[in-house]
């Protein structure tokens, strides 16, 4: 499938999808107005202190986390392919008074667009499946990042994507799949609410194992400080899993497997 094949149709569900999100408790706009963070504790923990420093957020979707980070005193960039995301993200820095920059833009059209480089990448959750080529996109970490600066990556474990949808229970995927994989679910609604009536249900995702992200980082000049794997994850992704706090781990007793994962890797300085 041609590469505008997959933009228009994953930009036609990502713009159906922001006022949902916005909307929803999932996202829960209303207590990150209220002061709260949208960014998960680790995550908090493994980049530290970014007061001062320049961050630009790739794949920010609406800016709630890119907000956060300004919220912790980063100067804040947030860039994403759904204009309507980035014009739900302004309205949202404006109601909240965040000093911050929201651009509309292709993520690998990244380094033209923005025009400066930054201390810190930051890459969320949910964000590689829709690019068709992470070498692409490790070049573009790296040209946006100053000498000395860090990519700060957190994702969902891709080993958890080829496990059965209901348990989690039998290898049911190919972990080395290749080329686009196309889901049509026209009765799921939204993760972020699955009731909410939608029009937009096909997407196309790509997988990246984690030697590819790692070899793709490392292949274009970052050097890897950390990689760590975390044994829970931010929904039920799997029936068999239990609430602990905000996370969802598998229960006692049951071998655990890693959910997510996070990765830091530094521009060495010259």
């Amino acid at each position: 499938m041609a590469g505008t094949d997959h933009i228009a149709v994953n930009k036609a569900l990502w713009d159906e999808r922001v006022p949902i999100h916005v909307a929803s408790d999932f996202y829960d706009v209303a207590g990150f107005k209220a002061g709260g963070l949208a960014l998960r504790d680790f995550e908090l923990a493994e980049v530290g202190d970014v007061a001062g420093l320049q961050l630009v957020h790739l794949q920010c979707h609406f800016g709630l986390d890119t907000l956060s980070w300004a919220r912790r005193g980063a100067r804040v960039t947030g860039l994403d392919f759904s204009e309507k995301a980035i014009e739900a993200a302004r309205a949202l820095a404006d109601e909240t008074r965040l000093p911050s920059r929201f651009v509309a833009a292709d993520v690998y059209d990244a380094p033209a667009v923005l025009g400066e480089t930054y201390d810190v990448v930051y890459t969320g959750l949910g964000a590689l499946c829709w690019l068709p080529d992470v070498g692409r996109w490790a070049e573009v970490v790296t040209s946006l990042l100053r000498p000395g600066g860090f990519l700060y990556l957190a994702e969902f474990h891709p080993f958890a994507d080829t496990l059965d949808d209901e348990e989690g229970r039998t290898v049911t995927y190919d972990y080395f799949a290749e080329g686009p994989q196309i889901w049509d679910e026209p009765d799921a609604g939204s993760y972020a609410d699955p009731q909410a009536p939608v029009q937009h249900t096909r997407s196309i995702e790509f997988t990246h194992g984690l030697g590819e992200v790692v070899t793709a980082l490392a292949t274009a000049g970052l050097r890897i400080d950390f990689l760590h794997e975390h044994d829970f994850t931010l929904w039920q992704r799997y029936s068999i899993l239990e609430r602990d706090g905000t996370a969802y781990r598998s229960p006692e007793g049951r071998p655990r497997i890693p959910l997510m994962y996070s990765l830091h890797a530094t521009k060495p300085s010259p």
